[in-house]
């Protein structure tokens, strides 16, 4: 909703404020706030000139709006911070503007990492939607959008759609900012959708499942090209779902806490989407999860990277570092039963060097590997075998770290995979008869 217009000073109040030396009188101004200050410049000429000095509206711009330079949403180049003030209050007024600076500061962040760490992502980045746009979806979908995703898509309409050309698709199907895995020859990568793509994909997933979603005010705000993955968005209490494999009949999985959606009386509106977003670019930042190569394209990688929830073990100078991740939309049953599939990443390296027996040795090569999976503490396979996806990597000093994903069906509840890897010194000649 937009903001009411500022109080009118009283006479009294800004006779007060015309006896202020300069000093006091900046320092009232600025705890007054913007409005008030706008008020106070039609009162007297000395009031005006105060007002005017483009320090005060810096300070305003800074913490109303995250600005440290005077620009319109845009990016262009404006003469004063007080009208770069004045021009976000009219594309942004209708909105709380401590969400507005919120929403401004992680799209900012968000193509801070990219264009650093993944620029071929940073390019797919859209310009953001109009207010007009944003109805006109609205009125296509029949229902509103939450605010929060609605000002995320102000400043970036998210990610350019894929086409109906398969080769560009294979090109760009790796760039999608909210990343994904890669085991055997499963690949998911998951694209945040821009509203174009959203109303069409939200009306084709109401005629697939009619009995299911009809009447619900979902909307699908993310999916992968290959291997559909979906992110779900419930525009009544802005939760947001992952689907199962058993999404045809309504299945999906809460990707937030609800209570970390329901805002209170005091809280910020504040949906599923942006807290998921937020939650997933500390993680980008902070080096939980990073980008990989897969064949000759980079990607955002879902298998975390730091403790604590990727382990590591050193034993004789060989580091093994491992992680799982959750994959929900593969179809997955054992026997009779259905299960829930992980796919997990092993990663294996000399830092230094390898020892045994008390001599050191410049390399070493992976002979066998064992794993015990464990559901609820009860065992529920055993693999044993040599090599590991039918390589026996060599691993040195200086080399970059071997790494291969695999997978693991388990029974509903919790599970645990342990194991362990035997190494030779130097390498060894695998002969096949």
């Amino acid at each position: 909703m937009a903001s009411p217009p500022p109080p009118e000073p009283t006479p009294a109040a800004a006779a007060g404020l015309e006896s202020m030396e300069g000093l006091a009188l900046d320092t009232v101004i600025s705890k007054a706030g913007p409005r008030p200050a706008a008020a106070l410049a039609c009162a007297s000429k000395r009031l005006r000139a105060a007002v005017a000095d483009d320090s005060l509206w810096r300070r305003f711009c800074a913490d109303d709006l995250g600005l440290d330079a005077p620009v319109d949403p845009e990016g262009r180049p404006l003469p004063s911070f007080q009208v770069a003030y004045k021009v976000w209050l009219e594309s942004f007024g209708m909105y709380p503007l401590s969400l507005v600076k919120r929403v401004k500061e992680f799209w900012g962040s968000m193509k801070k990492w990219l264009s650093e760490n993944f620029p071929e992502a940073a390019k797919t980045l859209c310009k953001g939607v109009s207010e007009a746009q944003l109805k006109s979806a609205e009125d296509d979908l029949g229902f509103k959008l939450p605010m929060p995703t609605k000002l995320l898509y102000r400043f970036c309409n998210a990610q350019l759609p894929f086409s109906d050309n398969d080769e560009a698709n294979v090109r760009s199907s790796t760039h999608g900012i909210i990343g994904g895995y890669a085991f055997y020859d499963y690949w998911v990568n998951v694209h945040l959708s821009p509203l174009e793509q959203i109303v069409e994909e939200t009306k084709q997933f109401y005629r697939e499942f009619p009995d299911v979603f009809n009447g619900r005010k979902f909307i699908i705000v993310a999916t992968s090209w290959f291997h559909p993955k979906t992110f779900i968005l419930n525009c009544s209490n802005g939760e947001l779902y992952v689907g199962t494999n058993n999404l045809p009949v309504g299945e999906m999985l809460p990707c937030v806490p609800k209570a970390l959606v329901k805002p209170t009386d005091t809280d910020l509106p504040q949906d599923g989407l942006l807290l998921w977003l937020e939650e997933h670019l500390r993680r980008l930042q902070n080096g939980m999860i990073k980008t990989r190569m897969l064949l000759k394209s980079r990607y955002i990688s879902l298998y975390p990277e730091a403790p604590p929830l990727c382990t590591s073990a050193m034993t004789n100078g060989v580091k093994v570092r491992a992680s799982a991740v959750f994959v929900p939309e593969h179809p997955q049953t054992q026997g009779h039963e259905r299960s829930l599939l992980y796919t997990y990443s092993i990663r294996m390296s000399v830092p230094e060097a390898c020892m045994l027996g008390g001599v050191y040795y410049s390399s070493c090569q992976l002979h066998s590997r064992h794993w015990t999976i464990r559901s609820r503490d009860r065992v529920v396979s055993v693999v044993s075998g040599e090599g590991v996806i039918g390589q026996y990597p060599v691993l040195s000093p200086g080399r970059d770290e071997f790494v291969y994903e695999s997978c693991t069906p388990l029974p509903k509840g919790p599970g645990s995979v342990e194991g362990s890897f035997s190494f030779v010194p130097g390498k060894y000649v695998l002969i096949l008869q």
